[in-house]
């Protein structure tokens, strides 16, 4: 099957500047493909996933993909997807933040033989002002690049020439991939079509209309009910697991609506598409046993932190819905515990009925008392009866928390000493 047969069945295209052509290259050969992600914080999120699931697809095809780092355009700025300009980093964060992003990177498509990792700082960084200016700048009509839409969005608030100036800088990205690594198609989110066209244009402008480059976007994610794909109450969903434990991590996942998770799987998985069928038969006829979310959580959750880490993130869910918490580490209870409600307790142990309420898990001590007589109130794992008990903190966690369940699916996290 052609990569892009796949990848329509999959939902997974959104705009192409030549469908017909690159159907036929693919069709025809092994291509070398690119994608870049600026260095803009030390991990990536779920967004990052986009593209980069339709990188590894390409990848897994037999096609070569080059995952650009950009340490040169991510100390200037993108401004897509932006009202205001970015705040400029260092070098040496940005510096930082790549060494981070390769390895994550890395983890995900494995060693250099399957993928190639460049950093446009290398050729970039080596041009001058005037270069910029005559052999590039000349080639950029003014009024083209204020017609894209990621520039056009930015003019009412401004943006700075800096900014405007960084689809020149991914186009130059393109020739210099074209040129040395022949690589014919890039790759990106739908808010990245102007900077890629500028590419293939300019290409084009340089090296002629016969040179083979293409552009291909992947459709902007949205969840049923309208919003924006990746973001929770908590924030982002970063790949990182010390920023988003595989816990948080899993459950984002299993937490998806019927209505999004079998396109979710088309995109996010590596399923065929008669697993995909007749887990979304499984959806309609029987929605509660959340099959579908459970095989999402469990394929996206491999992918990005391998075996152990979703060996972890199922240690913990059913530790959580058993109550059985004993067990967990200290790294799994911060990171399964990290956005619960509970306050501070000074000192422990200390009387559950005090520890309670100082902790935020009871209003008053009159309801702590009653719950805790009526059996509803676990610490640590262990159900207590007693109003004399006195609490302390999880044997796992150095002192630091007094884990609580209140009911069957209610936890609370208590800080001690703070």
């Amino acid at each position: 099957m052609n990569i892009i047969d796949e990848l329509t069945w999959r939902g997974a295209i959104n705009q192409q500047t030549d469908a017909e052509g690159l159907y036929k290259l693919t069709g025809e050969k092994a291509i070398s493909l690119y994608c870049g992600v600026d260095p803009t914080g030390d991990s990536m999120h779920i967004g990052h996933l986009i593209p980069f699931m339709m990188l590894k697809r390409f990848q897994l095809a037999g096609h070569h993909p080059y995952m650009l780092i950009g340490g040169a355009t991510g100390s200037i700025g993108d401004p897509s997807g932006r009202k205001t300009e970015r705040v400029l980093q260092s070098m040496e964060k940005v510096e930082h933040n790549v060494k981070c992003l390769t390895a994550q990177l890395t983890k995900l498509f494995g060693g250099s033989e399957n993928i190639t990792f460049v950093n446009n700082y290398e050729w970039l960084s080596k041009i001058s002002l005037l270069d910029l200016l005559r052999d590039y700048g000349k080639h950029f009509n003014i009024n083209t690049m204020l017609a894209k839409d990621i520039v056009a969005s930015r003019l009412d608030t401004g943006i700075s020439f800096t900014e405007f100036t960084y689809q020149i800088l991914q186009s130059i990205d393109f020739r210099h991939l074209y040129l040395t690594r022949d690589v014919q198609l890039q790759i990106g989110g739908a808010d990245q079509w102007g900077n890629i066209t500028s590419g293939v244009d300019f290409i084009h402008t340089k090296e002629g209309r016969q040179a083979q480059v293409y552009g291909l976007t992947i459709p902007l994610m949205l969840k049923a009910d309208g919003t924006k794909f990746g973001k929770t109450a908590g924030g982002a969903v970063w790949l990182d697991s010390k920023k988003t434990s595989t816990y948080e991590f899993y459950q984002f996942w299993f937490n998806q609506d019927d209505r999004d998770v079998v396109r979710y799987l088309k995109f996010f998985t590596f399923l065929t598409k008669e697993e995909i069928d007749e887990l979304d038969k499984l959806t309609q006829s029987q929605p509660e046993k959340r099959t579908a979310q459970k095989r999402l959580a469990e394929e996206v959750t491999r992918f990005v932190h391998g075996e152990d880490g979703l060996k972890e993130a199922l240690k913990v869910t059913e530790a959580l819905f058993t109550g059985n918490i004993q067990e967990l580490t200290l790294s799994e209870i911060e990171g399964a515990f990290k956005n619960t409600e509970g306050g501070n307790v000074h000192e422990a142990p200390m009387n559950i009925v005090e520890a309670l309420v100082q902790g935020g898990v009871e209003k008053s001590k009159r309801q702590a008392r009653e719950d805790i007589e009526n059996g509803a109130i676990s610490i640590n794992g262990v159900k207590v009866t007693d109003l004399e008990a006195n609490v302390t903190a999880h044997p796992n966690t150095e002192g630091k928390y007094i884990i609580v369940r209140k009911g069957k699916k209610k936890y609370f996290s208590i800080k001690i000493g703070e």
